[in-house]
């Protein structure tokens, strides 16, 4: 257990993060308050990552409560705050019984964490609502039998890929077809020799010491295996767990699949780096090439730019892990009913479908994909529904950030050569079974 005494330095310097963190939102707030001093209407305070998508449904929600409900967003960006900052931000000022948040977006694995903190919902939206909403995004909401979260929007794992490049192969319409459906690894990998990609970035993956790394080794570790992770954490210790972390670690250590770099990479800096290095291959979420046409420069690239499945294992079936943010309404809200309105509309159908036009946001709302024009206007969202279909939970646990922490952890370590695989999970799986995951 040689590296327990490192990962507990890292308290001294959370909580001095935690205390940079507290200070950035309440300055956030403040802000917001002085740049809104009007209280006629009721006022709405709302935290995510507020996206040209987001304003655009505030904006619309605004003008038709005109008077009466005024949401105010609190920009919590992702260029800004990381994902576990986020969490770190929302969960200290909620500990803190602050009212200055009413309704605030969770990264859905979170949900259990802050269901403390959260008002209950099932007296606010019924089974016909329910009804409406994906069962697997639904599957996300709920936490010891109790609704308390909404979706805001689905993920999914998935593949992008260099059309452009794909199309120097004689059979590509063939390979396109296979790469949306799935392909299997080893036919994936095979297309690195036919492409000439020895020397230069094939496929890309976020491999940083984050929760997006521990997405794609789930992804890796449950595309062998026959039966769902289980509800109660994680097993290191099996052949698939090592053979998933043997594969991720190859790529980038022995075969050159991967770039060095990509042990320093948020999907952001992978989608940076294959577009600036003419990768063909790299994995991400679904609204890159949306969130992409808004600044990057070069629009001839991102039109080039296909979408297709992750690729499997010979004789598995795909797997993709689910992601997305989930709505909650503070349970120390001063504004609660004016919350839940703002909540019930951004279900609506329109307002899923205009999240999705602008911002990419998969919607969890049925409705959406039940209607059939709009489904042939959006070949796109024709595709995501199909790989809806192969999703997977991460484990839904109150501890699985700190569980998540350490896998990421090391499996950060053993891609980046200062490990052996082995030793990784080992130490991985010795400390989450020593971990107090009873305290906060």
């Amino acid at each position: 257990m040689e590296n327990i005494p490192v990962l507990k330095n890292f308290s001294f310097v959370a909580t001095a993060i935690g205390v940079m963190l507290v200070i950035a939102l309440v300055f956030v707030l403040q802000t917001t308050v002085l740049q809104n001093e009007s209280n006629t209407p009721h006022k709405v305070y709302f935290a995510d990552n507020i996206s040209p998508a987001h304003e655009e449904v505030i904006r619309r929600f605004n003008e038709i409560h005109r008077g009466s409900i005024e949401v105010i967003p609190v920009n919590l960006p992702f260029e800004k705050f990381t994902t576990n900052e986020r969490k770190e931000l929302l969960a200290r000022s909620l500990r803190n019984k602050s009212d200055r948040i009413d309704v605030f977006a969770v990264d859905l694995i979170w949900v259990p964490r802050f269901s403390k903190w959260s008002e209950p919902l099932d007296s606010h939206f019924g089974k016909e609502t329910r009804s409406h909403i994906l069962e697997f995004a639904l599957e996300s909401c709920t936490y010891e039998n109790a609704l308390v979260a909404i979706p805001l929007y689905i993920d999914i794992g998935m593949m992008y890929y260099r059309r452009d490049l794909l199309q120097r192969l004689p059979d590509w319409q063939a390979l396109e077809k296979q790469l949306k459906q799935s392909m299997t690894w080893d036919d994936f990998l095979g297309l690195r020799k036919r492409l000439g990609y020895k020397n230069r970035p094939f496929y890309a993956f976020p491999a940083k010491d984050y929760e997006g790394l521990v997405c794609n080794y789930f992804e890796m570790l449950a595309g062998q295996m026959s039966t769902p992770l289980g509800q109660r954490g994680v097993n290191l210790e099996t052949p698939e767990a090592r053979r998933a972390l043997q594969m991720m670690t190859d790529f980038v250590r022995r075969d050159g699949v991967s770039p060095n770099a990509v042990t320093e990479f948020d999907e952001n800096r992978s989608y940076d780096y294959m577009l600036k290095h003419d990768g063909i291959f790299w994995r991400g979420w679904p609204n890159f090439i949306e969130n992409y046409s808004t600044f990057h420069p070069d629009k001839l690239k991102l039109r080039n730019i296909g979408r297709a499945a992750l690729p499997h294992f010979k004789g598995k079936n795909p797997k993709s892990v689910y992601g997305g943010w989930n709505l909650m309404v503070s349970k120390y809200s001063t504004n609660k009913m004016q919350a839940i309105e703002f909540v019930k509309y951004m279900l609506t159908v329109e307002t899923q479908k205009l999240l999705f036009e602008v911002g990419g946001y998969l919607p969890p709302n049925k409705q959406v994909y039940e209607d059939s024009a709009y489904m042939r206007q959006h070949p796109d969202l024709v595709f995501y529904r199909q790989l809806l279909d192969k999703g997977f939970h991460r484990p839904a646990l109150v501890e699985y950030t700190k569980i998540s922490d350490i896998i990421s952890h090391f499996v950060h370590r053993a891609i980046k050569g200062e490990i052996p695989v082995d030793e990784a999970l080992r130490q991985a799986s010795e400390m989450i079974s020593v971990t107090d995951v009873s305290s906060e």
